[in-house]
C-alpha cells in the first residue's frame, strides 16, 4: 500500500544503530543512502517499499516546517514469534527502551504476538506476527 515513509532523528549515528539490530533481527535490511540518511527495506536489491530515516530536511517540505514533537509509532512485520523476541532484545542492547515485552496483543481473536521499543528519539517500534487460524 506504502512506497516509502520517513522521518527525521536528531542523531543518526546514535539511531543507526538501534535499526541496524533491530531490523537484522526481523530480516530487513538497513541501506545505505546517503551521509544523512539510511533506508530500511526488504534488501538493497529490493528496497522498495522503504523507510527513510535522516537528519536533513527533505527537500518537499516547505519553508518553515519543523521536525513534530509528537513522536511516531511505527510497526514491522515478523516473520514468527522467534523474531520478534530477538527484535525486543536487539533493541534493548542497542539502546532502545522497553515500552512492552514480546507477548500476545489484542486478545485471543487477534492471534497477535508483539514486542514494543522506544528508539533513541522517542518513537514507538514494534515488531508483529499475526498467526492466521
Amino acid at each position: 500500500m506504502l512506497d516509502h515513509f520517513g522521518f527525521r532523528v536528531a542523531d543518526l549515528a546514535r539511531s543507526r544503530r538501534f535499526y541496524d539490530a533491530t531490523m537484522g533481527a526481523i530480516g530487513l535490511a538497513v541501506i545505505d543512502n546517503s551521509p544523512t540518511s539510511f533506508l530500511i527495506g526488504r534488501s538493497a536489491e529490493a528496497p522498495i517499499p522503504f523507510l527513510w530515516i535522516g537528519t536533513d530536511r527533505p527537500v518537499f517540505w516547505r519553508e518553515g516546517d519543523r521536525t513534530s514533537a509528537s513522536p511516531l509509532h511505527v510497526a514491522f512485520s515478523a516473520a514468527d514469534l522467534a523474531a520478534v523476541d530477538a527484535f525486543h532484545e536487539a533493541g534493548l542492547a542497542a539502546g532502545g527502551t522497553d515500552n512492552g515485552a514480546p507477548g500476545p496483543r489484542g486478545g485471543e481473536a487477534q492471534h497477535y504476538y508483539a514486542a514494543f521499543l522506544i528508539d533513541p528519539d522517542g518513537n514507538s517500534i514494534e515488531a508483529g506476527f499475526r498467526e492466521m487460524p
